[in-house]
């Protein structure tokens, strides 16, 4: 049996702003949320603010001079679960989000000799937050393109807060977890936890 010890877990924060823009991040809010559930089933890892790195326009995995995606590609090869978290804009994912995503259309050409993408076998988990609807859109958007390239989704994966329409109340400012996204929270992390599990302890199989 593997110990649960070695999974790890990835998250991007995909919010507009910079950390050193020193406002807090309601996306950081519901990521810490996942991994505090994560813990229970002994998943630890990290977290990466996006907008601190300089993420060319691109759909290789490296688009040359000044270009900071390989660092971050290197910590989504790495890990067991990936947890893409953001903002709702316009409806919409937020403009980092997409980046990313166009980022890892790279996957789709990087197969290797058993015809796995670098995403095979890696677990996707997506988390959003906003005061407008758009919530079901985004993750819809989001899991269908982490699913093109290579990502297992597992069920439930997909966790949301979202406040009064163009209210001024964010997550972040809330005094506690609402018990049904709390319930969503706890039910993602531990249906993640368990197919990495899985998918480490038998991986897919070459593809004929």
């Amino acid at each position: 049996m593997i110990s649960k010890r070695k999974l790890t877990a990835i998250a991007f924060n995909c919010s507009l702003k910079r950390s050193d823009a020193g406002e807090e991040s309601s996306t950081d809010r519901i990521i810490a949320d996942l991994f505090s559930a994560f813990e229970r089933h002994g998943v630890e890892g990290s977290v990466e603010r996006v907008a601190d790195y300089n993420i060319l326009p691109g759909v290789t995995s490296d688009e040359g001079k000044g270009d900071e995606w390989p660092l971050l590609r290197e910590k989504i090869v790495a890990a067991d679960i990936v947890i893409l978290g953001t903002a709702i804009w316009l409806g919409q994912p937020s403009s980092i989000a997409k980046r990313i995503l166009e980022r890892m259309d790279a996957f789709l050409s990087e197969t290797d000799e058993d015809g796995h993408m670098p995403a095979s076998g890696k677990v996707a988990v997506v988390a959003v937050v906003g005061n407008e609807d758009g919530a079901h859109h985004c993750h819809a958007a989001i899991f269908q393109a982490l699913n093109d390239v290579g990502f297992t989704i597992p069920a439930n994966a997909g966790v949301y807060w979202v406040g009064e329409a163009m209210g001024d109340v964010d997550y972040v400012d809330l005094k506690q977890t609402p018990d049904n996204v709390a319930a969503a929270i706890n039910t993602a992390a531990s249906n993640a936890a368990h197919l990495a599990f899985a998918l480490k302890s038998a991986a897919y199989p070459a593809v004929e």
